[in-house]
């Protein structure tokens, strides 16, 4: 079993007789090919990723290093939940209408390319769930993405901020663009910004698709 320690800890009731091989953070390489010099010793191999591995998780890497190598290891990807559903869930049904996930994470992507697809999600109306929003060192880009979306969407749009969701200080904040920023949010957080028609109701962040009118 190979993963990022935090994540291996949270499935510790799983954990029994397994080989377990873990490492911290912005090791993602390191693990994969840890995972596959296991598999192609022989070993059935378990890299474990948060959420779901192939949405902002290890799968794509792994065969990406495992097809650069030539090596033809048979790869399953079991399907998680990804950690815009979750918050999704918690906040209400913020996701009934088109929308889109976007990191604003500027380490593997250049955030030219962030800010053009920021401009592009908030003229066509999408709800959109921002990934990586915040970190201690990192906080000009959700400033940035809080005031591209406002060029196009009104300071009342609802936005949600779920934190360390399923953990135990799991916490949830609904809000509005307006008084977004001054949340408590970081790297554990996911920030959902609704569209022109998503609204509280009863406590509960949803974007009506159509059906009731």
């Amino acid at each position: 079993m190979v993963g990022y320690g935090p994540y291996v800890e949270a499935i510790d009731d799983l954990i029994s007789h397994q080989q377990v091989i873990t490492s911290g953070m912005m090791k993602e390489a390191d693990r994969c090919r840890s995972a596959i010099d296991q598999a192609k010793a022989g070993h059935v191999v378990s890299l474990v990723s948060s959420g779901d591995a192939g949405v902002y998780g290890m799968a794509g890497l792994a065969m990406e290093m495992a097809a650069a190598e030539g090596d033809t290891i048979d790869m399953v990807v079991i399907p998680g939940v990804t950690a815009a559903n979750s918050a999704a869930a918690l906040m209400g049904a913020p996701l009934m209408l088109d929308s889109a996930t976007i990191s604003l994470s500027d380490l593997l992507v250049p955030w030219e390319m962030i800010v053009k697809r920021l401009e592009a999600v908030a003229a066509v109306d999408m709800v959109v769930s921002l990934y990586n929003p915040r970190s201690k060192k990192r906080v000009m880009q959700l400033e940035e993405a809080v005031r591209i979306f406002l060029q196009q969407r009104s300071g009342t749009t609802p936005a949600g901020v779920a934190t360390a969701v399923g953990a135990d200080d799991e916490k949830l904040v609904l809000t509005d663009l307006d008084h977004l920023l001054e949340q408590e949010i970081g790297m554990r957080s996911i920030v959902i910004i609704g569209n022109s028609s998503t609204r509280i109701l009863n406590g509960r962040m949803v974007t009506p698709r159509g059906y009731y009118k």
